[in-house]
């Protein structure tokens, strides 16, 4: 079905048809059908030729057929090494885009990327199963790449939590370990019918643009503590923190409260990250 795009229902049907190819629900393969979604997609990503991208599950490479249009360089990482006929279809064509069958988790990403383009900056683009979006955004934050932004589908349930600020029912510890690193915001809602298999859930389009941690903040630790203060959300933050298990006297933890201004009557979802960023400036060594 030569001229088709690969959002295009008739072109999936037909890749699925003459591969065989039986969708695996374990790993989240649902194949964006939508157009409009996708220019919305392009819009908010400005992907060009000067782009490097680091693709994660490009299934029968729909997004990764777009940046390569676009002129972009793409490294797309896929777990299912079945797709790999179909991805020899599509993509086949594509002299800057090179497909690597590996699980992103147990792949030394940095060491992929730069043995191939050398140490610059580049974007990330995903599709993520829900199950495994927490584990690949702390590898990916943690990766030690020079990464401008990320921009991943996701559940919308978890897009919620993302993006959430304090006294929302969202907000939560994730919400405050993304945002300490990234500027997120959802790019666009995207209903479970935009997707072949339909999906039993709706997703959001997620950007998170990078952004430097306060100078002298220690993530690690800080992220340690905000656990500490979501661990009982019921109780409040002094509280929880006292129980978490940190070798520290409940005095020296309300000292730390009291200097970066929280009351320590307060609970976890109601402090903004602004005021977890000074807890972790003032909180006693951990």
């Amino acid at each position: 079905m030569a001229g088709l795009r690969l959002y295009q229902p008739s072109r999936v049907r037909d890749l699925l048809n003459t591969y065989d190819f039986s969708v695996k629900k374990s790993l989240g393969q649902n194949f964006l059908i939508d157009g409009n979604i996708l220019d919305k997609i392009s819009t908010a990503t400005q992907i060009g030729p000067e782009d490097l991208v680091l693709e994660i599950g490009p299934g029968l490479g729909t997004l990764t057929e777009e940046m390569a249009l676009k002129g972009a360089q793409v490294l797309a990482v896929e777990v299912d090494r079945t797709l790999e006929p179909i991805l020899e279809e599509t993509l086949g064509g594509f002299d800057r885009v090179q497909v690597l069958f590996q699980d992103i988790l147990k792949t030394d990403i940095k060491k992929e990327i730069e043995d191939r383009y050398g140490k610059r900056p580049l974007k990330v683009i995903a599709n993520l199963p829900y199950y495994i979006s927490t584990p690949i955004l702390d590898h990916l934050f943690k990766s030690g790449l020079d990464i401008e932004a990320i921009y991943i589908m996701v559940q919308k349930e978890l897009a919620d939590r993302i993006v959430a600020d304090s006294g929302n029912k969202d907000y939560g510890s994730f919400s405050v370990y993304v945002q300490i690193r990234s500027r997120a915001r959802i790019v666009t809602r995207v209903p479970a019918t935009c997707f072949m298999p339909k999906p039993k859930v709706d997703s959001a389009f997620v950007e998170l643009v990078k952004k430097e941690p306060p100078l002298g903040l220690d993530i690690d630790r800080m992220e340690k503590i905000v656990r500490g203060a979501f661990s009982k959300r019921r109780k409040t933050v002094l509280n929880a923190l006292s129980s978490y298990g940190f070798a520290i006297e409940k005095e020296e933890i309300q000292k730390a409260l009291a200097l970066s201004g929280i009351e320590p009557s307060r609970r976890a979802e109601d402090i903004a990250i602004e005021e977890y960023i000074l807890l972790g400036q003032n909180f006693p060594a951990i």
